[in-house]
């Protein structure tokens, strides 16, 4: 006769490791060594740094405006305006200033993984209304090589964590990238169309789980948007209904290229 489980009992002592785990070893902040009330948690004063993007931006890109006179129509940056992206809307939680790249740099090319449990939720919270009107997360790839060089793309660990709070399906491999790419950091805008433009397919055993659906595209950084047009522009071939942007950190407007 098979045993009862009782699935309380298991919470219970669960909860009763995490705090002996917590006691021996107590949550720290994600940026600095100031003691915090959970894992994944900023301190008061780490909080305070972090430059949340929130309205005026551009609704295209996501770009925060300085004042709410330098959106155009439709509330896009002229730089949308002159060039509109692949994507519709593009959301993003917090300026990729100093603070933002001491957040972003370490899980990008540091083993810190555990910055996406302080990521997530904020990105989840910056994305809303895309997230209520999608059908899947879908993260910007890593080349094969570069992802054998750091095991891990970063981009998929934010989208797994964003699709768990929001409730939104995943798809980690609904995007290939089939060639390898240069680093964009010091190139134009434009430079940066024209080295990732065909870079990026959905593979043919995905096409199924994007056709039709309403895409999120979850990302590390939007620096031109280049790299998330190049994106869309692959779901939109593989018969995406929409594709929207949802990015951790922005570049802010007078630093783009």
């Amino acid at each position: 006769m098979p045993l009862a489980i009782d699935h309380g009992l298991i919470g219970g002592l669960r909860r009763a490791a995490g705090g002996v785990l917590d006691a021996l070893l107590p949550p720290l902040c994600v940026t600095c060594d100031a003691p915090v009330g959970r894992p994944g948690e900023f301190c008061a004063a780490c909080f305070g740094q972090v430059t949340f993007i929130s309205r005026p931006f551009c609704e295209r890109c996501g770009i925060a405006f300085s004042s709410a006179d330098r959106a155009g129509p439709f509330g896009a940056c002229s730089a949308c305006r002159l060039h509109p992206p692949r994507f519709g809307r593009g959301r993003a939680a917090l300026e990729y200033d100093a603070f933002g790249r001491a957040l972003i740099l370490p899980l990008k090319h540091a083993d810190r993984t555990e910055l996406v449990g302080a990521l997530a939720p904020i990105m989840a919270r910056a994305g809303r209304d895309v997230l209520t009107t999608a059908d899947v997360l879908v993260p910007v790839p890593l080349h094969r090589w570069r992802l054998l060089t750091r095991r891990y793309n970063q981009a998929a660990l934010l989208a797994s964590a964003v699709g768990r709070i929001a409730g939104v399906p995943t798809a980690p491999d609904g995007l290939q990238r089939i060639r390898p790419t240069e680093s964009l950091g010091h190139a134009t805008a434009a430079e940066r169309h024209a080295t990732v433009a065909g870079a990026f397919v959905v593979p043919r055993s995905r096409c199924e789980a994007i056709a039709g659906r309403r895409v999120v595209l979850v990302d590390d950084v939007m620096t031109s948007g280049a790299t998330a047009s190049a994106c869309a522009a692959a779901l939109f071939d593989a018969g995406a209904h929409t594709v929207d942007v949802l990015v951790a950190a922005r570049v802010p407007i007078d630093d783009r290229m």
